[in-house]
């Protein structure tokens, strides 16, 4: 009796097969692919780029946390911290809807200086909820970490994206940004932020990028550049590469006065 025909299964619908290590490539392609097929369908031409601390709440959450304490008679303290740091989750939100509707309001441009976060909590959540409330589209580039969630409510649909490699990632977050800010984070802010002054002065990174540290007090603190320029290990020329601010007016007339000058007659990203 003859044995039943069985189909073959096409390489790329083998899930075993996409799935595991010889596939690799092919993933780490796609995470490339992809994306650029939907920013380039979407006319997505560049982004404004915010980075900070997944753990920062907004005001509204960080009373309700210490209200909380007060009531659990615990963590009192630490609920306190949290309440003076939303004002960077309010400030990156008020931020990200003022350059939203500045973007918005630009004639014939397209679709610039799209907001974009790592699609996740805190900063993240913020300047995605800011450009939303402006009503504009907002990027969110997630991706997947055991302890962690990475998707907000705030992004767009369409332009939510979740990415399995840090340095795909990391791509998308630098090539179509033509402005960077970053508020007080953790381990993760700090890694994009040296990523990108590693790039800016190497050259790899060849086209003008504002970079914002929002928030002296903590930039300050956490941050002393000053040894290096003595010891010799950077230039003092290299100090020049970002920009300090504290308030949501004089952020936002920096990136709109750095854009208008140097980004508006230059179409798309391109590192």
């Amino acid at each position: 009796m003859d044995k039943p025909h069985r189909q073959s299964i096409k390489a790329y619908h083998s899930k075993s097969f996409i799935d595991g290590p010889d596939a690799r490539p092919i993933r780490i392609v796609a995470e490339y692919l992809e994306p650029k097929a939907r920013f380039d369908d979407l006319r997505v031409e560049d982004t404004i780029l915010m980075f900070g601390s997944a753990r920062i709440l907004s005001r509204e959450d960080a009373e309700a946390a210490l209200d909380a304490a007060r009531s659990n008679g615990g963590g009192v303290a630490a609920a306190e911290r949290m309440l003076t740091m939303s004002r960077y989750y309010e400030d990156t939100r008020e931020l990200a809807r003022r350059l939203t509707l500045w973007s918005k309001g630009l004639r014939d441009t397209g679709r610039r200086f799209v907001i974009c976060s790592g699609g996740g909590p805190g900063i993240m959540e913020a300047a995605n909820r800011g450009a939303s409330e402006a009503k504009g589209e907002t990027i969110g580039l997630g991706i997947s970490l055991p302890m962690e969630s990475s998707g907000n409510s705030y992004v767009t649909h369409r332009l939510k994206f979740e990415f399995h490699y840090f340095f795909m990632r990391k791509f998308w977050f630098l090539y179509l940004a033509k402005a960077v800010v970053i508020m007080p984070g953790g381990f993760g802010t700090l890694d994009e932020l040296m990523e990108v002054l590693t790039l800016i002065q190497t050259k790899k990174v060849r086209k003008r990028l504002p970079l914002i540290l929002y928030g002296s007090a903590f930039w300050n603190a956490v941050l002393n550049f000053e040894p290096m320029v003595e010891f010799g290990t950077i230039s003092r020329e290299d100090l020049d590469m970002f920009h300090v601010s504290d308030s949501v007016d004089e952020a936002f007339e920096f990136i709109t006065r750095e854009l208008t000058t140097h980004a508006l007659a230059q179409p798309g990203g391109s590192l």
